[in-house]
This record gives structure tokens, C-alpha cells and sequence, in this order.
């Protein structure tokens, strides 16, 4: 296991803490997390939340940079073939292990996922869990390791910046530090909700790619997720 990466506690002053960018809808979408499963994470019947949100205030953003990151490295584990009723028991061993509070927003994550997750297994009597583990390590690592890899991470080793996952051919990232945190295409720089909204005004793909000097093909892909069009 990796001894290199550190963490000091994340401030909760930080505002990748402290400020609302996303509704859980708004989540679903970006991640291609069902809103069920964000749900479940984020206001749990039992048992501690997963995904950081701060008090709600009618139908504005209540999930801060933390909390999506911390949805963005759930949504790693479930497609790594992590069973969705082991992904709590899973992700509070890695927060032991880890030792700091948001624990799934801290580079040791990416670092030492996997492996905690491979001892947490071995160690445990949850025969579900090591079934896809023994069956599937190599996969469950390049997948998780595949996924972690569109997040940056700041030298304080906390996430700074995702690659959202939800696009085929645009690369769409949130920064907390660039355009109050919404999603931006790289190529470009413009906002998602600009490029939306000029098609929603009745815009062609065209004309919303001259105007923002976003290539065509880009601009199609944010409006079909944005509108879950048919490709």
C-alpha cells in the first residue's frame, strides 16, 4: 500500500465544502448515476450519508464540489462490480483506513482504493463482496483506477477538478475555481447551460458551435445528455 500520498482534514471552511453547485438531479445527469441510487447515497434510511449535501433551500443546489466528487468515486465502485449494498460497508473501511472525514475526495482513494477494498474483503465475512473481488480483482482495479483517473487533484491532495463521464466526444470538467463551478467544455470554454440554452431558444447545433467555438460534434453531445436526446 502506498505511503506517499497525505492528507491534512479538509476545512470546513473550504468552499469546495461550503458551496452548493448541484440539485441531485443535476448529479444524476453528469455522473449517469440513477437518482434512486443518488438518493440512497446522499439521504439514507439508515445509517450515515455518502455524498455530502448542505441544508436544503427549496430546489436549489444543495450538493457542494465535495459531495459530487464523492458521488463521482461511488459511481467508480458501482461499475467495478462493487454490489450496491456492499458499497456502504465498503467505503467506511476505506474511510477508516484512510482516517479523514470525505474520505472518497481525497487522492488516497485513487492511490489505495483498490487494495483497501481487496483487504477489506479478505478480512471481512461478507461472502458477496469477495466473490467479485476474487473473481474479478484485475477488472475491479483497472476499472476504479480507469474512473479515478478524469479527477485532479490540488497539492493539499484533495479533488480540485473532474472530467465528467456522462460525454462521448466533448470533455466537460467542474472546477469550483472556474465559472462558479458549472460544467465547462474544455474546447471552447463554454458553459453546458449557455450551449443549452441557446437550443432550447431554437439554435441549430451550427449556429450554437460558431457562436461558442465549440466543435459541432461536442456541441451536439452537451445538448443530448443535457436533454437526454437519442443520439
Amino acid at each position: 500500500m502506498s505511503t506517499l500520498v497525505t492528507n491534512a482534514p479538509l476545512s470546513d471552511g473550504d468552499r469546495r465544502m461550503t458551496v452548493p453547485l448541484f440539485t441531485l438531479h443535476e448529479c444524476a445527469t453528469y455522473l449517469q448515476t440513477p437518482i434512486s441510487t443518488l438518493h440512497a447515497w446522499a439521504r439514507p434510511k439508515d445509517g450515515a450519508p455518502l455524498v455530502t449535501m448542505l441544508p436544503s433551500a427549496g430546489r436549489q443546489a444543495t450538493v457542494p464540489f465535495v459531495g459530487f466528487a464523492e458521488a463521482f468515486v461511488l459511481g467508480a465502485l458501482r461499475r467495478a462490480g462493487v454490489p450496491m449494498q456492499r458499497i456502504r460497508p465498503a467505503v467506511k473501511r476505506l474511510s477508516d483506513e484512510i482516517g479523514l472525514d470525505h474520505a472518497l475526495a481525497s487522492r488516497r482513494v485513487y492511490t489505495d482504493g483498490a487494495e483497501l477494498i481487496f483487504d477489506y474483503a479478505a478480512s471481512s465475512d461478507d461472502d458477496a463482496l469477495l466473490t467479485v473481488v476474487r473473481t474479478g480483482q484485475e477488472h475491479l482495479a483497472e476499472v476504479i483506477r480507469e474512473y479515478l483517473q478524469r479527477i485532479t487533484y490540488g497539492d493539499d491532495g484533495w479533488a480540485t477538478r473532474l472530467h465528467l463521464p456522462a460525454y462521448r466526444n466533448a470533455d466537460v470538467t467542474v472546477d469550483p475555481s472556474e465559472a462558479f463551478g458549472q460544467p465547462l467544455v474544455v474546447n471552447g470554454g463554454a458553459r453546458v447551460e449557455d450551449l443549452v440554452d441557446r437550443f432550447k431558444a431554437g439554435d441549430s447545433f451550427a449556429e450554437i458551435a460558431a457562436d461558442f467555438d465549440v466543435p459541432g460534434v461536442e456541441v451536439e453531445d452537451v445538448i443530448r445528455v443535457a436533454l437526454k436526446l437519442p443520439a
